[in-house]
């Protein structure tokens, strides 16, 4: 009786498990996908990408310059969701770079090797302008930042803040 009793209870687990197992979805579109919640990609990391800059400083005060950062990833799928956070530093003094107020954020979902970018515009200070020596920037759900070293002449303030604004992320290449 034991033998029975042993064999029903392994026949009935493995039942179990079977049916389990086949309620993981019931949906065509579910296909492939596990009974777990799938949240996608995880927020991307700036230590996964490569960081490139293209400026175009402005030439004189009161022109306008732009510093565009191309990013590639180097690691698996991430989201890039909201606006890049940018600070200016002038002599250890931090100035937050505002968002610019006519760009959209949009979640951009960045393929391992995909590429996207964000743009800093500034206006070119006088003499009275910020003596700004690195901009950071950081991505949004990652407390890492990226350094770059300021060579475009002073910033303008606007208000006692810089004159300057981010952009929202944008898709890069094909």
């Amino acid at each position: 009786m034991r033998t029975t009793q042993s064999a029903l209870a392994v026949t009935a687990a493995v039942t179990a498990a079977l049916l389990l197992t086949a309620c993981g979805g019931g949906g065509e579109g579910d296909a492939g996908k596990s009974g777990t919640d799938d949240h996608g990609p995880a927020a991307c990391r700036i230590g996964e990408l490569g960081v490139e800059i293209a400026p175009s400083p402005a030439p004189a005060a009161g022109d306008t310059g732009t510093v565009s950062v191309n990013l590639a990833n180097h690691g698996p799928a991430c989201t890039l969701d909201g606006f890049p956070a940018v600070t200016l530093t002038t002599d250890g003094s931090p100035a937050k770079v505002p968002a610019d107020e006519a760009a959209t954020a949009q979640e951009l979902t960045l393929a391992a090797d995909g590429t996207a970018g964000f743009t800093l515009t500034y206006v070119r200070g006088g003499a009275d302008g910020l003596a700004v020596r690195s901009a950071e920037f950081a991505l949004p759900g990652d407390a890492a930042t990226h350094r770059i070293p300021w060579s475009f002449g002073e910033v303008a303030t606007k208000g006692g803040a810089p004159d300057a604004a981010v952009s929202a992320f944008q898709r890069a290449g094909d």
